[in-house]
């Protein structure tokens, strides 16, 4: 088994980032190695949002489809996934998000294996590295987020003073 723990401050509000993390269609765009993100059923309440989802990973001709529970409580700030079917023989992984002024603290718990014993043994030994690329990808793309919202928020404020002169 390989398991993680990371701890990290983000310039990014909650709210955008959970947002961000729910958004898995869009993983594509920004994950390492994440080559299809698709959102099979999604089901939301006045306290949580449940997602039925596949991730296609890997490279070129080397890849695997696994599927995953997402559960999110609106109350606890809380993201956790499971794993249904696919390469995996477990995962789990916690996503917390924590208002710290204007930027989040996100805490990023992971533990799964790979139902190969041949790969969970390459996975164990480059885990760190792709861990730290995969936090790397989604700290950058919130950054990139913040950075795009508040260029929008200036053009907006550009145009109503302009409007109101």
């Amino acid at each position: 088994m390989s398991s993680a723990s990371i701890k990290k401050i983000i310039s990014c509000n909650k709210k955008n980032l959970i947002d961000m993390v729910l958004d898995i269609e869009k993983y594509p765009d920004f994950i390492p190695w994440c080559m299809e993100g698709n959102i099979n059923e999604k089901k939301a309440s006045k306290d949580f949002i449940e997602i039925k989802a596949d991730l296609r990973v890997g490279k070129r001709f080397i890849n695997e489809v696994y599927s995953s529970l997402v559960l999110y409580s609106k109350k606890k700030n809380l993201i956790n996934v499971t794993n249904i079917e696919g390469p995996l023989k477990y995962l789990k992984n916690e996503w917390k998000f924590k208002k710290i002024a204007n930027n989040t603290q996100l805490e990023f718990n992971i533990d799964f294996e790979v139902k190969n014993s041949f790969l969970n043994i390459i996975m164990k030994n480059y885990f760190n590295f792709g861990l730290k690329k995969i936090t790397d990808a989604f700290e950058n793309r919130a950054k990139k987020l913040l950075l795009k919202q508040t260029k929008l928020q200036a053009l907006n404020q550009e145009h109503w003073l302009s409007f109101e002169s």
